[in-house]
């Protein structure tokens, strides 16, 4: 528990925007870092940590990194590239992203690698600037299966103080029940702050209680 929230106050001193279909311009870099926890019956708690980030390394080309840890019994970290795929300006955007990387479980480890289509778009709603991103995705884990991935985030963007949105990430593998997350959450902004709170809950299909979540973002 310490050492995930020494990650998240590191990056307090560092303005958010979503990834998936938008990439970076050249120079910038955001980063992200959440701990979602869960109580326990025995009055303990269960938690788990991710931290996420990405560079533009060219106008075309975004650098990033991904990790996430359930305490230290399994997770997982890769590095992707996001590369523009079509870019239909008020009907939205395309991009592909390949990533490389490894999954564990305690102290047994495999490759991993997967590919992503995503797209998003902006929009605009009577509460102020929305966006909805979309990404589908191929995961090959080499001690297990092909995993296939659909995830769903959107939420408002206005200069207001709180905004919110909502993430709904599902994935399946040939043989095994669909495994779901959904996380409804509010993002706190003041104006003019290079920080970005977010506070949300999380239900999933292999819990029966609600957990609590905490995530900084920041741009640089």
């Amino acid at each position: 528990m310490c050492r995930a929230l020494s990650i998240l106050l590191l990056l307090l001193m560092a303005s958010p925007a979503w990834p998936g279909a938008w990439l970076r311009d050249k120079g910038t870099a955001f980063v992200a870092a959440s701990l979602t926890a869960f109580k326990e019956q025995d009055n303990g708690y269960d938690y788990k940590t991710s931290l996420y980030g990405e560079w533009g390394f060219r106008e075309n080309i975004t650098l990033g990194l991904d990790i996430e840890e359930h305490r230290d019994l399994y997770g997982h970290a890769t590095v992707f590239a996001r590369l523009p795929v079509a870019d239909f300006e008020s009907a939205g955007r395309f991009a592909a992203e390949f990533a490389v990387g490894a999954h564990h479980r305690q102290t047994r480890a495999w490759a991993l690698y997967k590919a992503t289509l995503s797209y998003g778009k902006g929009f605009q709603t009577g509460w102020g600037n929305g966006w909805i991103a979309v990404d589908a995705a191929l995961e090959y884990r080499t001690h297990e299966a092909l995993y296939r991935k659909l995830d769903i985030t959107a939420g408002l963007s206005s200069a207001r103080l709180v905004n919110p949105f909502l993430q709904i990430e599902t994935a399946y593998r040939n043989g095994h029940p669909l495994h779901w997350r959904v996380r409804p959450s509010v993002m706190i902004r003041a104006k003019d702050s290079p920080t970005t709170w977010v506070f949300g809950i999380e239900r999933n299909d292999a819990r029966t209680n609600t957990g609590i979540k905490l995530a900084i973002w920041n741009t640089f």
